[in-house]
């Protein structure tokens, strides 16, 4: 074969090129175009051997991504400097062409043939199959890119959940920037000056996120950050945070560094570069979208502009998620006055007959104080039963006034045990009137879960309330809780009537309901309370031995790094 390149030759490339892109006008797989790529150079050259080197976005050395045939004897030192755009000067027999992806320096074509002697012409034709493999390339990423917009749009025209919507942006973002640590969406709380975490994928495990629920403070320059549309990025150098451009904004690094390794033994990696996107509205800051990649200089302008192009989606999200939050907070407040109606309507009865028992016993005692004809021990024993009245009425009210001040929305630690006992003080003596045996197994030593106070405790009234309604006189419901690694599972198990087959999938559905005076909001208010706490709601109902009612949260332990 001749050094020098006829024109004849150089004609027959265009040819070969010409046919490559036609071939690759329609390709989704980058890899097999880079295959097909470097099959059409070993040809056209004669080559013995052929690869396929990539350089990491984080720095590390270059590697070979696939060759053909299978050696080891690559100069990967060479092939490493030469896509770095150092000066080299390879051997005679070995060309080397850089490919150019997601606007940087990423990779290039190796050619061997022992014995050869390839000229700068020869390299040259080379640089032209790197630079049109390149174009395919970027067509094929962009394309990617277009599909993932498309698939999310999709989604948000389904109005599937906001929460899923979210998980469907960061695994699109994953796939198209290929973070290995995380990405998160973050949502911003006027009322508490903070920024929550809704939704976080992990790349470098498998397994939830520990830190959705976690709130951090938002102080005003971080919130002054968040106004701005424009993509953040850092990188972590040994001093700290380091901006990729000229914006100061390293405080907005630190704060979302929530992350970092608790207990020091590398067994959880600490990122190394964060891109920070704040989603705004016409009426201020909504949230944050943030992805994080273990090794600095792994996110750069190109990963900083393909995440500015899911903004939109992001923010459209967000505000879909506050709608959804509002509604169904409107849902829980009127499913709370209609509970206390309904708490009203079921204690009367038991406080009139505290309150019946009280009043006899007093007017006994005053007509035998009257007449001179008080006996001690019938006093003492006459007066321990209106204590004992009294108690109930104070045990009865005090947890429907704990129940009705708990409406506050304050995000905190929950004691389940806490929570039982007040939803029992309002219900035990309907219960027993009924001679429905209660029995509890609610350690006080349980760790608390994160959530609302009210919530909870509007869970568990409607939980037993169902049951109660559904057990017949003489039965029982057992109340049950256990600690099981990352989560405690709530047990409530009634020995009512049961729910037929045909109905159990439908009790599911919000406003469908069995009772007369139902609103059909209970178990619907009930799943929307585990679903925002990150939690699982299942039930099972066999008629006439009873339903069993499982509900497993996440202790708040295991909402933090």
């Amino acid at each position: 074969m001749s050094n020098a390149l006829p024109a004849r030759r150089e004609l027959a490339l265009l040819r070969e090129l010409n046919a490559y892109s036609a071939r690759q006008r329609n390709a989704r797989d980058a890899d097999k175009s880079l295959r097909s790529a470097l099959r059409l150079a070993m040809d056209f050259f004669e080559a013995t051997e052929g690869c396929v080197a990539g350089l990491p976005a984080h720095g590390e050395r270059a590697a070979i991504l696939f060759h053909v045939p299978r050696v080891d004897t690559w100069p990967m030192d060479l092939i490493d400097r030469f896509i770095r755009g150092e000066k080299v000067v390879p051997p005679p027999d070995l060309m080397i062409a850089r490919i150019r992806r997601r606007g940087r320096k990423w990779g290039a074509f190796g050619l061997r043939r022992p014995g050869a002697d390839f000229r700068w012409e020869w390299r040259r034709a080379l640089s032209t199959i790197a630079a049109v493999t390149g174009e395919v390339i970027e067509r094929i990423d962009q394309e990617r890119i277009r599909d993932v917009r498309a698939r999310i749009d999709r989604k948000i025209m389904e109005k599937i959940r906001p929460k899923d919507l979210f998980y469907q942006i960061l695994d699109g973002l994953r796939s198209l920037t290929g973070y290995d640590h995380s990405a998160s969406v973050l949502i911003c709380n006027e009322e508490a000056d903070s920024l929550e975490v809704v939704a976080e994928q992990i790349a470098w495990r498998k397994g939830k996120s520990r830190s959705v629920g976690r709130t951090l403070p938002l102080p005003g320059p971080v919130r002054a950050l968040l106004e701005r549309e424009v993509v953040y990025g850092f990188q972590r150098h040994a001093h700290g945070w380091v901006e990729l451009d000229d914006r100061p904004a390293a405080e907005l690094a630190a704060l979302v560094d929530y992350n970092a390794d608790p207990t020091g033994d590398g067994a959880q990696p600490a990122e190394g570069a964060v891109l920070c996107a704040p989603l705004v509205s016409r009426d201020g800051p909504l949230g944050l979208l943030r992805v994080a990649s273990i090794h600095p200089g792994a996110l750069g302008q190109y990963e900083a502009d393909l995440v500015s192009r899911f903004l939109p989606q992001a923010s459209v999200a967000l505000q879909n998620s506050q709608r959804t939050q509002s509604l169904e907070q409107k849902m829980v407040e009127a499913e709370r006055k209609n509970a206390m109606a309904d708490l009203a309507r079921g204690v009367s009865h038991d406080v009139n007959n505290a309150l019946g028992a009280v009043l006899p016993l007093v007017q006994e005692i005053r007509v035998e104080v009257k007449a001179g004809e008080v006996d001690p021990q019938v006093i003492a024993q006459d007066l321990r039963e209106i204590e004992r009245s009294l108690q109930v009425c104070r045990r009865i009210f005090g947890g429907m006034l704990r129940f009705a001040r708990g409406a506050t929305r304050r995000v905190g630690p929950v004691r389940l045990h806490d929570a039982v006992q007040c939803a029992l003080d309002i219900l035990r003596e309907g219960l027993e009137r009924r001679e429905i045996t209660v029995t509890t197994d609610v350690p006080e030593t349980l760790p608390p879960v994160r959530g609302l106070q009210s919530e909870i405790e509007q869970l568990l009234l409607n939980l037993l309330t169902n049951a109660g309604d559904a057990t017949p006189p003489g039965g029982r419901i057992s109340i049950r809780a256990i600690h099981d690694g990352a989560v405690i599972e709530l047990s409530i198990v009634d020995t009512g009537c049961g729910i037929p087959a045909e109905l159990l999938a439908r009790i599911r559905e919000p406003f469908f309901t069995t009772k007369r005076r139902g609103t059909g909001l209970g178990l619907a208010i009930c799943r929307s309370i585990v679903s925002q706490m990150q939690g699982r709601f299942h039930i099972d109902s066999t008629v006439g031995e009873g339903t069993h009612v499982t509900v497993a949260l996440a202790t708040l332990e295991d909402r933090t790094p």
